[in-house]
């Protein structure tokens, strides 16, 4: 079943047309250098902000759909952000459910329940957001995007929209996040995300695009994509492709 696909979209000159198609249950990785238009494109695909060229989601062009529907069909996670107010945790989870309806509360806790543990926050949800450090309020935040477009609780879910996920995030707090979005991604809904660690995008991504000043350098799968030679030259900085018991690996040096 095919979720969201665009045509030309673009916002000249941070992101050039650049068009594909994405299916259930698969996660693409937008890779580049900063600057790239990767942020631009997350945000352009998730209706929010006017664009060139056309989307399509669900066989409807995005802009048909009113906010509320929007929330309900998909979750966009910008980059770390941390709103002027002042709430608790759980207040503020239960913020990213506010457009569900005939959520069940034993559900609903199920899903606070496992999300919150695969994450490492179930201990904070008395906090206020405003007294957490950066990883933890950037887990909170990975925690209620997951909340609002969690199968168990919002059938009608299909896209889940993550910019740089990982900003902040040690390496086994990264590693939770991977697993639960794949665990997301394997109940049929896509994942579209900016991500900067290459050698995650290689074993967890099923499409890649790169991109470079606003350009699409090349897209198709990790393998296709991602050779030694093409990010040595958009990245600028040598890149080496070995093997690791059976799995590719990057390598990166000056």
């Amino acid at each position: 079943m095919n979720i969201i696909s665009a045509s030309n979209l673009a916002m000249p000159p941070r992101l050039l047309p650049v068009s594909f198609s994405l299916n259930a249950g698969e996660i693409l990785h937008l890779i580049g250098p900063n600057g790239s238009g990767k942020s631009t494109a997350i945000s352009l695909l998730s209706g929010l902000f006017s664009a060139d060229g056309d989307i399509q989601f669900l066989g409807e062009r995005i802009e048909r759909y009113d906010y509320p529907s929007l929330a309900q069909r998909r979750c966009y996670l910008s980059q770390q952000d941390r709103p002027a107010f002042s709430v608790a945790v759980y207040h503020y989870l239960a913020l990213a459910t506010s457009a569900l309806v005939s959520v069940s509360k034993r559900k609903l806790q199920a899903a606070v329940d496992e999300i919150c543990g695969a994450l490492g926050i179930s201990d904070k949800l008395n906090r206020n957001i405003q007294q957490l450090s950066g990883g933890e309020w950037q887990r909170v935040r990975l925690a209620a995007a997951c909340l609002q477009v969690w199968p168990a609780i919002n059938p009608d879910a299909k896209l889940l929209l993550l910019d740089e996920p990982a900003a902040a995030l040690d390496i086994g707090q990264e590693a939770a996040m991977y697993r639960l979005v794949k665990k997301i991604a394997q109940q049929g809904v896509a994942v579209i995300m900016a991500n900067h660690d290459l050698n995650r995008t290689l074993t967890e991504a099923d499409l890649v695009i790169l991109l470079n000043n606003g350009s699409c350098v090349a897209k198709g799968t990790p393998d296709d994509v991602m050779t030694a030679e093409r990010l040595t030259n958009t990245f600028a900085t040598q890149v080496k492709r070995i093997e690791i018991e059976g799995r590719s690996c990057l390598l990166f040096s000056d």
